[in-house]
């Protein structure tokens, strides 16, 4: 049985969608303040599939379905990548046939189930009193449908895609580009030594932010991300020519997996869907690739043009977190206690012009955060704009205020 029941209450931690470098200190943070404050902790494993999967039975619950957090627990983690808690991209509130648990089988028996009802009985089967979902913009919108049947939730965003609206930053995306950026260097000598044309896939399924601002640094020569469809023909002719003038004869291009070719769709690994109506990206940059290779003989005297073709993929999002993913989520955490504290509930924390603060719930499904491409992305050069720097945050186009 996890009551854990302190003088103030008991707090509830959960990691929901991807895993990042960042979410074990963000649960440090979170749990070694609220101890402090005199709340009990209970960290909920696999995300929203915890919620969902355990049984109520204070003899036979096993603690595969949560864990009693100590100062001790989180010390030896808080400065790992990943989530010791686990994680999932479970939807409560659609869950098919197929993956409703076995003792719920009988009593839920649609093709797509709302197991809500499971969800709140076991919160309150666990003592929960507060509620703290760490995720992306999936795993939150169900943190709001939560908060609208009265549970005290405070949510955490995080994503590599740094797409969650309401704030300038979501843990887990400095390492992305930082990673990124690290990687792409290190695959320049090969291109280089071999004078090839060099597409990199990275991660971004509606926004191009992990390939733009990684292009911005230096990292790349051109970019194409989600929110425009680019035209093949005109980025072959630019890699083409940037090949010409680099004295070491190659270019560089980051491809988001979400980006579509001028009059052509996402491309997907398979058409199985998640719980989210999300299908597995992955591929854009062999198709790519293989393009610019075919078209490249139309702006090089007729001759092709070799091409190496890299899927960054969870490289990225493995490993220990960054400066910034382990100091932001410290400041999360701590922003989150101090709500509850407070008495502010249903709150996003976040970080808008450089500065900690928090927002309504609610903005994580009330719009979408995307690159805006008229400020930030040159559509004919497919690269971003590289002026007017005063007064943007610190990761220049991730502003959605």
């Amino acid at each position: 049985m996890a009551h854990v029941k302190r003088k103030k209450g008991v707090i509830g931690i959960l990691t929901g969608g991807g895993d990042v470098p960042g979410l074990n200190p963000a649960i440090r943070a979170v749990t070694i303040r609220a101890i402090r404050e005199g709340f009990g902790v209970i960290g909920i494993r696999n995300g929203w599939k915890g919620l969902v999967s355990m049984t109520r039975d204070k003899k036979a619950t096993p603690d595969v379905f949560y864990q009693i957090l100590t100062e001790e627990i989180v010390n030896k983690i808080g400065r790992t990548g990943g989530t010791f808690l686990h994680t999932s991209r479970t939807r409560p509130s659609h869950v098919p046939q197929e993956d409703i648990p076995a003792h719920l089988k009988k009593k839920y028996r649609d093709e797509i189930n709302d197991l809500t009802p499971e969800v709140l009985n076991n919160l309150d089967f666990l003592g929960v009193d507060y509620l703290i979902p760490i995720g992306g913009d999936d795993t939150l919108s169900y943190a709001v449908h939560l908060a609208r049947q009265g549970v005290k939730v405070i949510a955490i965003p995080k994503t590599m895609d740094n797409d969650v609206p309401g704030t300038d930053y979501c843990i887990g995306f400095s390492t992305c580009i930082t990673r990124t950026i690290e990687m792409t260097h290190n695959l320049r000598t090969t291109a280089g030594s071999h004078e090839r044309i060099l597409v990199i896939e990275v991660f971004g399924r509606y926004a191009g932010f992990t390939a733009l601002l990684p292009t911005m640094a230096g990292a790349a020569n051109r970019c194409v991300i989600p929110e425009y469809r680019f035209n093949i023909n005109r980025l072959t002719e630019l890699l083409v020519a940037d090949q010409f003038t680099n004295p070491s004869r190659y270019s560089v291009v980051l491809v988001s997996e979400g980006a579509t070719f001028e009059g052509g769709e996402m491309i997907f690994q398979k058409d199985e869907k998640d719980m989210y109506g999300h299908k597995k990206l992955g591929g854009i940059g062999d198709l790519v690739s293989d393009e610019i290779k075919e078209k490249s003989a139309r702006y090089n005297k007729g001759r092709h043009i070799n091409v190496i073709s890299q899927r960054l993929g969870y490289l990225v999002r493995c490993g220990n977190p960054d400066a910034i993913d382990s100091i932001a989520p410290m400041a999360f955490g701590n922003l989150a206690l101090n709500l509850i504290l407070s008495r502010s509930y249903g709150r996003l924390v976040s970080l808008r012009n450089g500065r900690y603060d928090n927002v309504p719930l609610d903005v994580v499904t009330s719009v979408k955060k995307v690159v805006d491409v008229e400020k930030n992305y040159n559509r004919d050069r497919l690269r971003p704009y590289y002026e007017s720097f005063e007064q943007k945050p610190l990761f220049i186009m991730t502003s959605d205020y």
